[in-house]
């Protein structure tokens, strides 16, 4: 028995080390006339590190080049062309911190435009070409303090996931100019806030860009929007926003009037729906333009193997009636059209995951990233036409792996939940099922809360399915992609209504598919997910083993650990812990540790600012005091973001450990194979 065991062991590691031979690819851009496409392709080296390099397709031909070096342990990305089409400006790290670099589309070697100490990013040319905007932090001259020193915090806001804690310097607004070889240098700003989404006006004379605001508890996710006019000298910048919102990505319009843009103004707090919206530059008039339908404006579709990106925004059609956008429904994410008096259209989708996009007004085309269940992801072109849109895939990243693979294509299914609200979820089986066998079940819990789960690859999930379980994932209350009042139900109520939802989901999964062992049920989930993971095993051991991922535990102390607990507890909680204290203490799972039967493994990364590693210490010695069936597994040098971008040999860990957690309590063994 114990050299099956073992056996399973090994395959549950083999499919997770399949990791190490993925590609990753994403942020494709069309050339200035159409006739080519730039994208990143993102791979694991010898050495067990991220490494990428751009690729260049010409759409005729279909052939393709690495145009960058691949391999090795540098990183391009970030590629833009000219307005031109004759040179493509990228960011790389191979002089030792993030650069811009310069490459001919004619070939040849690429060479270094910018030499900032701190570093750059969000290369923008200007539509002459003749320089670009760039993002840099403000450390203008090297810091002459050396030696041990303690962190001295005077604000509020002081620490931020995925970057630590914050040096005081921000995120400026650089022009770069192109012909002097980078030598010409002009800081464009200089205010305490980080600056982002830089835009060009059409006639080079304008930019535009958001800043954000961290001095004040409620402003910490604000984001204002800025234009700054260039001619007869730098002049002090305009706030277009007098009421607080969060925007991202402005665009020009055609006419250089108008800009488009992603966002809201708070109105359900973080989880309002994002809108797309066109303000009048002059008048200062915002209207929004997808006010007639309840739909989130932006790719909030969970996935553990793509990179995050810039919001491609909502790019406007040549002749500026319309402007085109991703949006999130029912587990897809799409491309959708908004005219200028608010009619809203999808213009492709279906069931998949549009992770990537740029759209080129000129030949009204895209180059899209996209993914599906079953395909890690690639890359597409798309022609749209009244009608119909032309669509063609021009890359294959992954194919010769995935067709080694038995891969389980999931089906959606619809449940009522609490109160008879439909929620929508999605069943996978295992590999080589059978229909005279039974098998464990695990139900997967979605982080955010306010994100979704859907027709996008979870290299997670293929991997449980491949050992025989089937995987279950619904999106609870609180779930984008559902409407403004779905997303907002869970608010207030953690550990209500959304725990009634994945509850009845398994109620569903098992009324329907005979092949699910009652007694074989276990449950994970991160974040949030973990979260509910801890609070469902503090109410029920209906499960016989679950696993916990950079969870929150206590509520009274994540308000005060987080890089957003300050505010995040209020808004979705519903209290702080000046106001009701005991509120945040009934939402805390840690407050129902004796309650606690079911053995739980629990997952944190040391450098975890949004849900600190103390949320896990906390249950961890909790459950240990009290002699109960637990094991804490530490990530180290790993922030939230683990199971998504973190180290490839760390990421593999955690993939071993929750498959093997599942297969130790009673799971799919060699002695717990069916009937």
């Amino acid at each position: 028995m114990k050299k099956e065991i073992e056996k399973e062991v090994e395959k549950n590691d083999q499919m997770a080390e399949l990791l190490y031979e993925f590609t990753f690819v994403g942020d494709p851009q069309i050339s200035p006339d159409g006739s080519y496409v730039v994208y990143v392709k993102k791979v694991i080296n010898e050495e067990k590190e991220y490494t990428s390099n751009l690729v260049i397709v010409n759409r005729d031909t279909r052939i393709e080049h690495d145009w960058t070096a691949a391999g090795g342990e540098k990183k391009d990305h970030s590629p833009r062309w000219s307005p031109d089409g004759k040179t493509i400006a990228f960011v790389s790290d191979r002089s030792g911190e993030n650069q811009i670099w310069l490459i001919s589309t004619d070939g040849g070697e690429a060479r270094q435009l910018t030499d900032l100490k701190g570093g750059v990013s969000a290369p923008v040319w200007r539509p002459d070409g003749t320089s670009l905007l760039i993002l840099s932090k403000d450390k203008k001259e090297e810091e002459k303090e050396k030696g041990r020193k303690p962190l001295v915090v005077t604000d509020l806001q002081y620490k931020s996931d995925g970057v630590g804690f914050l040096d005081g310097h921000h995120m400026q607004v650089v022009l770069i100019d192109v012909p002097s070889g980078g030598q010409k240098i002009e800081w464009l700003t200089d205010a305490p806030f980080n600056h982002s989404n830089l835009s060009w006006s059409p006639d080079g004379q304008v930019i535009t860009y958001v800043r954000n605001r961290y001095e004040e508890q409620e402003s910490y996710m604000r984001s204002d929007l800025f234009v700054q006019r260039l001619e007869e000298g730098k002049e002090d910048p305009k706030q277009l926003n007098s009421e607080g919102g969060s925007f991202e990505a402005p665009k020009w319009s055609p006419d250089g009037e108008k800009l488009s843009f992603i966002g809201h103004f708070f109105h359900h707090e973080g989880a309002t729906l994002n809108k797309v919206w066109t303000v009048d530059i002059e008048k200062n008039e915002f209207t929004c333009l997808t006010d007639s339908v309840d739909l989130e404006c932006s790719d909030v579709l969970i996935s553990d193997m793509h990179w995050g990106g810039a919001s491609p925004g909502a790019v406007w059609s040549k002749d500026g009636t319309e402007v085109y956008f991703l949006a999130s429904e029912k587990g897809n994410t799409g491309i959708y059209c908004a005219d200028v008096t608010g009619t809203v259209r999808q213009i492709t989708g279906g069931d998949r995951h549009f992770y990537a996009f740029h759209y080129l007004p000129k030949t009204n085309e895209a180059a899209v990233a996209i993914s599906d269940p079953v395909q890690i992801g690639d890359i597409y072109t798309l022609s749209f036409h009244d009608d119909r849109v032309n669509e063609e895939r021009i890359s294959q990243s992954n194919d010769e792996i995935l067709q080694r693979l038995e891969l389980s294509s999931p089906e959606s299914i619809t449940y009522s939940g609490k109160d008879g609200l439909e929620i929508q979820g999605w069943m996978m089986r295992p590999a080589g099922f059978r229909d005279d066998q039974s098998y464990p079940l695990i139900l997967e819990i979605h982080g955010g809360p306010h994100m979704m789960y859907g027709n996008s690859f979870m290299h997670e999930f293929q991997l449980l399915a491949s050992k025989g379980y089937v995987v279950l994932y619904t999106n609870p209350r609180g779930s984008q992609g559902y409407g403004q009042e779905f997303v907002n139900g869970c608010r207030g109520d953690y550990g209500g209504g959304d725990y009634e939802d994945v509850m009845a989901g398994v109620d569903a999964a098992l009324k329907k598919y005979k092949f699910i062992d009652e007694n074989r049920l276990y449950v994970t989930g991160g974040s949030y997910g973990g979260f509910l993971t801890n609070w469902i095993v503090g109410k029920t051991d209906r499960f016989k083993a679950a696993v916990t991922q950079r969870s929150i535990s206590n509520w009274q102390s994540f308000y005060g650990v987080s890089d957003i607990g300050y505010f995040f507890t209020k808004w979705e909680v519903g209290s702080d812990l000046d106001e009701n204290p005991n509120k945040l203490w009934h939402h805390s799972p840690l407050k129902y540790v004796d309650q606690i039967q079911t053995p739980l493994l629990i997952l944190h990364s040391e450098n975890d600012y949004r849900c600190p590693i103390e949320q896990g210490e906390q249950l961890y010695i909790a459950l240990k005091h009290r002699g109960k069936d637990t094991m804490f597994v530490r990530f180290p040098d790993s922030d939230h973001n683990l199971s998504r971008s973190g180290h490839p040999e760390l990421r593999v860990e955690r993939l071993k450990h929750l498959g093997n957690w599942f297969d130790q309590h009673g799971g799919c063994d060699s002695t717990n194979t069916g009937r």
